[in-house]
C-alpha cells in the first residue's frame, strides 16, 4: 500500500502564502536538521531530508509552484495530469513543468537543444573559531582542493581553435522520442549522451570536462556574532560544473571554541566573579570581564552567593540584527581560609552585633558561619 504524499508546504512548515525568501529559510532549516552528515544510518531522517528537497524543488520555481496549487502531487505523477491521460496539452503553465520533470528524470532537454549541462556539486568544510573572533567578526582563509574552470578551454571542453559540433542525429535535440500510445517519454540520445554537441578535439588539459581539480586558497567573511553550527553559503564557491555549467556553492560551518572565561548562550554571556564579604552586604562596585575588556559591576547591599547580576549590552554582536546580548555574572562569595588576630576580633564583634552566640575570636566567625 502506498502512503500518500503530504502537502508540500506541510513538508517545509510553511504557508501557502510563504515568500521565497520564506520557502528558503524553512528549506535550510530542514536541510541542515536532517542532513545524513548529522544523521548517520538514519533512515527516517534520510527520507524526510528527500521529502524536504522534494518539496522545495517544486515549490522554489515559479511555474512548478503555479502548477502545484492548481493540480497538486497530481501534476508530477506519470499518468495522474488533470483531466486524465492525454489531458495536459490545454492547461497553461503544465507544459513547461512536465518537461522540466522529463529533464531531470531522462535528461532531456524539454523541447530545447541538448541537456542542460549539470551544475557543479556543492562543498561544505568546517572551519573553527575563537569567542573573540565570533565577537568581532573574522576572514577565513579557506584551502580548498575543488574542481574550476579549465583555463585551457575557458570551460567549454574543446581544444583551443576547435568548437563543438552539433549532434546529427534529430538535429541536435539530444533526445529519441519514444511513444507508448497516449504517453511520449524522452532518452538521451545514445551518440552524443543527450547533450546535443559532440566534442570531436577535447581539450587536452581537462580531456573535455572543461574543468580541472586544483587546490587553491578562498577568503571569507566571518560575520560578528556567529553562533556554533552557523553555516554560510558562499555562492559560487564549489565545484564548477561540466562545460560552462554554473558553479555550486560553499557551505562553512562554523565552529565556536570554548572560552575559558565564559559561557554562551545566543548572544548573552555568562561568567563568574567572586567578591568580598564586606562588599555583599554593604553594596558597591566591582570590575568584571568583558569579551573587549571590563566593565564596572554594581552590587547590590546584601547580595547572597550564587546571586546572578547582568550588565546590558555586553554580551555578543546579535548574528543579522542590531545590538548586543547581556552579560550575566553569577556572584561568588569569597570566604578568607585565613584571618589576621585583628580581623578575627574584628568579625567576632560583628557576630556578638548580629546576635550570634558562642563565637570567640579565636573560633572565627567565618568557621561557625562558613565552615573555613
Amino acid at each position: 500500500m502506498t502512503t500518500a504524499k503530504r502537502d508540500f508546504y506541510e513538508v517545509l512548515g510553511v504557508s501557502k502564502n510563504a515568500t521565497p525568501d520564506e520557502l528558503k529559510a524553512a528549506y535550510r532549516k530542514l536541510a541542515l536538521q536532517l542532513h545524513p552528515d548529522r544523521n548517520p544510518g538514519d533512515k527516517a531522517s534520510e527520507e524526510k531530508f528527500k521529502e524536504v528537497n522534494e518539496a522545495y524543488e517544486v515549490l522554489s520555481s515559479t511555474d512548478k509552484r503555479r502548477t502545484y496549487d492548481q493540480f497538486g502531487h497530481a501534476a508530477f505523477t506519470q499518468g495522474g495530469g488533470p483531466g486524465g491521460p492525454g489531458g495536459f496539452g490545454g492547461f497553461e503553465g503544465f507544459g513547461d513543468a512536465f518537461s522540466d520533470l522529463f529533464d531531470g528524470i531522462f535528461g532531456g532537454s524539454g523541447g530545447g537543444r541538448g541537456r542542460r549541462t549539470a551544475r557543479g556539486a556543492d562543498a561544505r568544510v568546517a572551519y573553527r573559531v575563537s569567542l573573540q573572533q565570533a565577537f568581532t567578526g573574522a576572514e577565513a582563509s579557506l584551502r580548498l582542493n575543488r574542481a574550476t574552470g579549465c583555463e585551457t578551454c575557458g570551460g567549454s571542453g574543446a581544444r583551443p581553435g576547435t568548437s563543438a559540433k552539433v549532434c546529427s542525429q534529430r538535429g541536435g535535440v539530444g533526445q529519441v522520442r519514444i511513444s507508448h500510445g497516449f504517453l511520449t517519454m524522452a532518452r538521451p540520445c545514445p551518440r552524443c549522451g543527450g547533450e546535443g554537441r559532440i566534442l570531436e578535439s577535447p581539450c587536452a588539459s581537462c580531456r573535455g570536462q572543461g574543468r580541472v581539480r586544483t587546490a587553491e586558497t578562498i577568503k571569507v567573511r566571518i560575520p560578528a556574532g556567529v553562533e556554533d553550527g552557523t553555516t554560510l553559503r558562499v555562492a559560487g564557491g564549489g565545484e564548477a560544473g561540466e562545460r560552462g555549467a554554473p558553479q555550486g556553492d560553499l557551505y562553512v560551518v562554523i565552529q565556536v571554541e570554548e572560552d575559558e572565561r565564559f559561557q554562551r548562550d545566543g548572544a548573552d554571556l555568562l561568567t563568574e566573579k567572586k567578591i568580598s564579604i564586606p562588599l555583599a552586604a554593604l553594596g558597591g562596585e566591582t570590575e568584571v570581564p568583558t569579551v573587549e575588556a571590563s566593565v564596572r559591576l554594581r552590587v547590590p547591599a546584601g547580595t547572597a552567593p550564587g546571586a546572578l547580576l547582568r550588565v546590558r549590552g555586553e554580551g555578543m554582536p546579535r548574528l543579522g540584527a542590531s545590538g548586543r546580548g547581556d552579560l550575566l555574572v553569577r556572584v561568588q562569595v569569597d570566604v578568607p581560609s585565613r584571618l589576621t588576630k585583628e580581623q578575627r576580633q574584628l568579625f567576632a564583634q560583628l557576630a556578638q552585633s548580629l546576635g550570634e552566640t558562642g563565637i570567640s575570636a579565636d573560633e572565627g566567625l567565618l568557621k561557625r558561619v562558613f565552615g573555613k
